[in-house]
């Protein structure tokens, strides 16, 4: 079931702005009766969920290796602030028991059909780090922090990590006081019997550090109901180090995951597997992972195979668990990406608008006010990066070059009109790649009156069923509202063939 992530979209996501968030873990609620439940967190992008091709992904990683940062920092300095939703599902061991699924075991998930999702708060990114070291790179987040209310339950994975973490953090931060580090110090004083050590910050006076005690008065003393209080889970029979029979079934959320997919984010799977297996030289392996894809998906299988020239199917590896109990689903809307197109429209979204000596400047005027005033980012991108003259006599300020922000960077491009800037265009080969790639990777594409020769000398095949791809009439700016509407969709991958047109 995580392979099937990894090797899905999800694992080339476009932005952490457009990235969902899960504790992974089972954690329990416990209120004031000491009555608790089950509860999964979970953090949706208001961006909504969006990915990276992966030819595009490759390309940014040479162009731009910090792309994630940057674009996090970007947007934060814009005043574009991510935002995710807060939500949980909540759920009592009656109904856990009677899942196919065991709730405690970290490679599974509780699908939102069985228990809904439901929004509790939200977390707002509104400020940049002033220090990255002090402010990032020092950061120590731990599973073991917990405030009353919430506790833990016997995820085997889970219990390693609360030691693991606090293990980890005590030698990558320089000693037990981690905690008392600014980013990590908490916000409420704290009086507690904890002394010395390496690192110190605190400065603790008196005779005593234990209670009761008549030193200093009895202080510090326990702090009774109000502090945290463990969920008192009774336990019954003999402990033994193993796992519950539901652990050992591996394949029905592989599936489910599977089958949940668009027709695309399929293709996009089947790809990922046979190139990551096409670079295994050992051809055994290959066929033991095709073996391990038919309890999945025949057609995956068949699939990857074909991809690696297999003549025929191995066997299906054997289960661990070879009777596990019938799946409640076979299909989840929530787990394919376009589940979750966001409700910020464009904003944000970068677009290239590709100039040259002679571009009509009122296009480019026209296009890039429309495009602003809808939160997108506009940049000028040609040859060179500095003034450059426009057909009218003007000056136009380009600010990024092919060679400095190439295609992969942006969401999607505009040609603008202006006859001698077209003709030096389709004489450059970068301007030519920059479209192919646009085209190659499913972006909104714009061409105004001759800007659509552009298009055609790199190959592009306009006729008229691209949704994705708006020709405009003239220079007046026709067509503005009908590639804005093709930006909100993210992406077109109506376009992909194997192999590629273009």
């Amino acid at each position: 079931h995580t392979i099937m992530w990894v090797m899905s979209d999800r694992g080339i996501p476009r932005s952490y702005r457009m990235m969902q968030g899960f504790d992974v873990h089972t954690f329990r609620f416990v209120n004031a009766e000491g009555e608790a439940s089950f509860v999964k967190f979970h953090w949706n992008p208001k961006q909504g969920t969006h990915s990276h091709v992966w030819d595009e992904a490759v390309k940014i990683s040479g162009a731009d290796p910090d792309y994630h940062r940057r674009d996090l920092w970007e947007a934060i300095e814009a005043g574009e602030y991510p935002e995710w939703e807060l939500g949980v599902q909540i759920f009592d061991e009656e109904q856990a028991a009677k899942f196919s699924f065991d709730v405690l075991d970290a490679t599974k998930i509780v699908p939102e059909e069985l228990v809904p999702v439901k929004p509790i708060g939200r977390m707002v990114l509104d400020r940049n780090p002033d220090n990255f070291f002090a402010e990032t790179e020092q950061v120590a987040f731990c599973t073991a922090h917990v405030v009353p209310g919430i506790d833990f339950t016997n995820d085997p994975l889970l219990a390693g990590r609360i030691h693991s973490y606090v293990d980890t953090q005590i030698s990558r931060l320089g000693g037990p006081n981690f905690h008392e580090i600014p980013i990590n110090a908490p916000l409420a004083p704290v009086h507690n019997n904890q002394r010395d050590g390496m690192h110190r910050q605190a400065v603790h006076r008196g005779r005593v550090a234990y209670e009761p005690n008549s030193l200093a008065g009895g202080c510090p003393f326990q702090a009774g109901t109000a502090g945290f209080m463990p969920f008192p889970e009774p336990v019954s029979e003999v402990e033994l180090r193993g796992k519950p029979e539901k652990f050992a079934e591996h394949y029905n959320q592989a599936a489910l995951f599977y089958e949940s997919q668009t027709e695309f984010e399929q293709r996009h799977i089947i790809d990922a597997f046979a190139f990551e297996l096409s670079k295994v030289t050992v051809p055994g392996i290959r066929k033991r992972t095709v073996a391990m894809l038919r309890n999945v998906s025949e057609p995956l299988a068949k699939a990857v195979a074909d991809k690696l020239g297999m003549e025929e199917l191995p066997d299906p590896l054997p289960k661990a668990n070879e009777a596990p109990m019938a799946p409640e689903l076979e299909r989840s809307e929530y787990l394919s990406l376009t589940a979750r197109p966001g409700e910020v429209g464009i904003r944000t979204r970068k677009v290239a608008v590709m100039v040259a000596p002679g571009v009509d400047g009122a296009s480019v005027d026209k296009i890039a006010d429309a495009l602003i005033a809808e939160g997108a980012v506009v940049r000028l991108v040609g040859p060179r990066i500095g003034l450059m003259p426009s057909a009218a006599g003007g000056r136009i300020d380009v600010d990024a070059s092919f060679s400095n922000n190439p295609s992969p960077l942006f969401d999607a491009v505009v040609v603008p009109s202006g006859e001698s800037a077209i003709e030096a265009l389709c004489k450059d080969g970068q301007a030519l790649e920059f479209v192919r790639d646009q085209f190659r990777h499913g972006k909104a594409m714009m061409a105004i009156a001759e800007g659509r020769r552009l298009l055609e000398e790199a190959g592009i095949p306009i006729d008229g069923k691209d949704k994705g791809l708006v020709i405009a009439d003239g220079a007046s700016g026709d067509g503005t509202q009908a590639f804005i509407k093709a930006l909100e969709q993210h992406r077109h991958p109506e376009r992909e063939t194997d192999p590629p047109v273009v």
